[in-house]
Order: structure tokens, then C-alpha cells, then sequence
């Protein structure tokens, strides 16, 4: 548990996106042993189960920071088939290209231009990219814009974070400005159980308004 912790800090201490990618990349084939076993991570099924309570089993969906694609592999338990994957990190990717649940891989930052269409995913998910060292609230501009009108973003998201980083104040305003409408805010949750008990996530799920 002591080396898991060691690596999670020394990945979140980053400074800097090619710090990173390239600390993702070492990472990569530990990071399911850590997170999924010693921590018990539980963000992707919780995420997973709050999208499929709004979108059609047939929707393109893209996972945003997929990582190792633990969060697709949910998806695909939940009959999702139309998954792709972008992540900061090759690494990460070539560890997700093994599970076999995705359409599609692209290495991108969340935060920077993402090379997608206007309108072309019918729903995003992304967890535990939204975060401290990881990608700024200003991400979500360019998740809207490769979004269908209608389709979905949904999302998890410390507390903390939300309240204190700059979180609450850029999802009211693209709200405010017509670019999505809050659907629902999931109860509080730990996502770390056997790693941070104290931390607590929520899931946002947003509906894309124009």
C-alpha cells in the first residue's frame, strides 16, 4: 500500500503536462494493481452506472483520460459497444488497447484543442481527470463542442475541488451562458475506500444545450 501511495503522489506532483505524460507512462502498468486493488477504486462503476441511467446503449460515447481503460470496461459490462479512448499518456492507451472494449484511441490533453469533430460524440464520461495537476476547468469547452446537442457529459469530481478550484464558478457560467444544463449531481461517495477514505467524489452529469 506504501508503494502505491508513493507512485499516486509522485504522478499528482506533476508540474507540468510532459511531466505527466511521462510519469503516466511509467506508471501504466501498475496502475490497476494500485488503484483498483489497493485503493479499491470504485469512480468508474459509480460513473458508469450514473451514464447509463441517461444514455441510449447505442450511443458513441468517448472516455476522456481513459487510462488503462477501467472505465470502459465497465461501459462494456453495461452493454456500451460504441467506446473511444483519449488519454494524455501512450502508455496508459496501449494498456487499455488490451482489454479489447474501444473503437478508437487518441492521444490527447484534456484542457488543449482535442481533435474531434464539432458534434460527434453523443455523450462523454470522464473520471478522475477533472482533478488537481490533471485538467482545468477550462477542459469542458471542448468537451461541449465535440458533444451533440442533447447528448451528455458526465463526470467525477472531488468536493473539495469543485468548491475551492475553480470548479463551481466555470460550470455555473457555461450553464448561465447556454452551453449545457445540469442534470444531476450524484450523492457523495468515497472513491478511494481503502486508500483515502476522507476524500469524496461526486458525478455530474450535464446535458448539452447548444
Amino acid at each position: 500500500m506504501e508503494e502505491s501511495q508513493n507512485r499516486v503522489r509522485w504522478v499528482y506532483s506533476s508540474t507540468n503536462n510532459e511531466e505527466l505524460e511521462d510519469r503516466y507512462d511509467q506508471w501504466a502498468s501498475e496502475y490497476d494493481r494500485d488503484l483498483a486493488e489497493d485503493f479499491g477504486w470504485v469512480s468508474p462503476g459509480v460513473t458508469a452506472e450514473v451514464l447509463a441511467a441517461h444514455v441510449p446503449k447505442e450511443a458513441k460515447i468517448l472516455d476522456a483520460g481513459a487510462g488503462t481503460g477501467l472505465v470502459g470496461e465497465m461501459l462494456g459490462r453495461l452493454g456500451y459497444q460504441d467506446l473511444h479512448a483519449m488519454d494524455i499518456s501512450e502508455g496508459m492507451l496501449e494498456q487499455a488497447r488490451r482489454k479489447g472494449v474501444y473503437q478508437g484511441f487518441r492521444q490527447m490533453a484534456l484542457g488543449a484543442e482535442l481533435g474531434y469533430d464539432s458534434d460527434y460524440f453523443d455523450a462523454v464520461i470522464s473520471v478522475g481527470v477533472f482533478t488537481e495537476g490533471h485538467a482545468p476547468p477550462q477542459g469542458f469547452d471542448e468537451l461541449i463542442r465535440i458533444t451533440k446537442p442533447e447528448g451528455f457529459i458526465v463526470f467525477s469530481l472531488r468536493m473539495d475541488l469543485y468548491e475551492e478550484g475553480g470548479f463551481k464558478e466555470y460550470q455555473e457560467g457555461l450553464e448561465t451562458s447556454g452551453k449545457w444544463k445540469l442534470v444531476e449531481v450524484s450523492d457523495p461517495f468515497q472513491p478511494l475506500p481503502k486508500g483515502e477514505p476522507e476524500m469524496l467524489h461526486r458525478v455530474w452529469v450535464y446535458r448539452i444545450t447548444s
